[in-house]
């Protein structure tokens, strides 16, 4: 049985069979398969993704393509942690004592993975040079820094706003080595996010949305320092993405407050612990909707939410825009709505009959990888606007007489190819 944990302190059924420290590896590898996807399809769609990021470029037609390698890292690393729980399973056969003895079998897994991420290796098709590029891309982003526009700064942006949406992995991967390194822990035993104290995993969880925080601020104050340019503006924009960073906060405050309140079945709750809860209802209610709305509007250059006059422009699908390289119409509207949908995941714990979802860790997870899924379609779209920021180059003469290419125009097709 998939326990109750407030109820059940033994390991349950989800656990015995894949605990925690497997679950954080598989949707590290999933994050590869991912990328190698992302990169794959952007690459048939004729979009030059490390072009944008300022990757290094392949020296000779011989070499796998960028996503092929992916493919390559992503195959290894499956590979590597299929063998390690194939063997854990062999070793524990469900036996809950034998689960939590046999935890350092997981913990090594998740060590070599962190090895194959670090070391170059020729043999998986990665170049010591695009894995020196990752690793300085991974150090800088992890302590705010962001590169230049000539450096690879998007890559930077597209790293951070990534890791957000990891941010409950990384909270567990801490739990895990907090656990296996606890005198009489373990790894595999039931999950204690408390490890280390109430406080330390909501602030490791915090760090992805202060680490793009600071980014926009990085931005904010490069604009301000420029030349003022018309196009550019006073950077008012950079503020506003900053504060849609910041409305994470209150939510994770408050989510480890509300989970340090003891409420005993069958008596009153305290005044103290609904004001809380509607505070927490109401910080996720902003934190979602502005992510949303931040998503649709300025991630994806889409207006459904602009004036009528954009909203409705000629040429363009209503609420779209006229450059469309991912796919149909429908696909962006379903996409929308997707985002919205999975933005408000939180919303199943005000429901009654949904309560008690995020009380069980396969609920956990499942959570957590559709967050995941989020933020991989998330990509796609995002990357495309980016790519059409960089080529949509129309000339002044175009403007003036009204010559504004469509979705299918043969100008964008030739600037995609450069």
């Amino acid at each position: 049985m998939d326990g109750d944990p407030a109820v059940e302190s033994s390991l349950d059924s989800f656990s015995l069979t894949f605990p925690l420290p497997y679950r954080v590896a598989f949707t590290v590898v999933l994050a590869v398969w991912g990328w190698g996807l992302n990169l794959h399809f952007l690459h048939v769609r004729r979009i030059d993704v490390p072009s944008l990021i300022r990757y290094p470029g392949r020296t000779s037609t011989t070499q796998l393509p960028h996503h092929g390698s992916t493919y390559r890292l992503a195959t290894f690393l499956s590979l590597t942690s299929t063998l390690s729980l194939v063997t854990f399973w062999l070793f524990t056969r469900r036996d809950a004592q034998r689960v939590i003895d046999y935890d350092w079998l997981p913990m090594t897994n998740l060590l070599v993975l962190a090895v194959l991420f670090a070391v170059p290796l020729h043999s998986l098709a990665v170049s010591h040079t695009g894995r020196s590029r990752v690793l300085q891309t991974l150090k800088r982003v992890s302590i705010g820094g962001l590169a230049e526009p000539k450096d690879g700064k998007f890559g930077d942006i597209l790293l951070a706003d990534v890791l957000t949406s990891y941010a409950k992995v990384i909270g567990d991967l801490f739990v895990c080595l907090c656990m296996f390194l606890t005198r009489n822990g373990s790894a595999t035993d039931r999950p204690d996010r408390g490890c280390g104290g109430t406080v330390i995993v909501p602030l490791i969880m915090a760090v992805p949305s202060a680490i793009r925080l600071r980014q926009c601020l990085i931005e904010y104050m490069r604009v301000r320092r420029a030349p003022y340019k018309e196009s550019v503006g006073w950077g008012g924009q950079h503020l506003a993405n900053a504060a849609k960073y910041s409305t994470a906060f209150p939510v994770i405050v408050l989510t480890a407050v509300l989970r340090n309140i003891k409420v005993d079945p069958g008596h009153t709750v305290p005044t103290s612990y609904t004001s809380l809860y509607r505070a927490w209802v109401a910080a996720c209610l902003l934190n979602s909707l502005y992510s949303f709305y931040w998503d649709v509007t300025k991630d994806w250059d889409l207006t459904l939410f602009a004036g009528t006059r954009e909203r409705n422009a000629p040429g363009q699908s209503f609420g779209l825009r006229r450059r469309l390289l991912i796919h149909k119409p429908g696909v962006y509207y379903a996409v929308i709505l997707l985002d919205l949908v999975l933005r408000c995941m939180w919303m199943t714990k005000m429901s009654s009959r949904l309560d008690h979802i995020t009380d069980f860790e396969s609920s956990l997870f499942v959570i957590e990888l559709l967050e995941v899924f989020r933020r991989w379609v998330w990509v796609f779209f995002r990357v495309e606007t980016e790519w059409i920021r960089s080529t949509a180059t129309l000339e002044v003469d175009d403007i003036l007489m009204g010559d504004f290419p469509d979705n299918n125009s043969n100008k964008y097709e030739d600037d995609d190819e450069d």
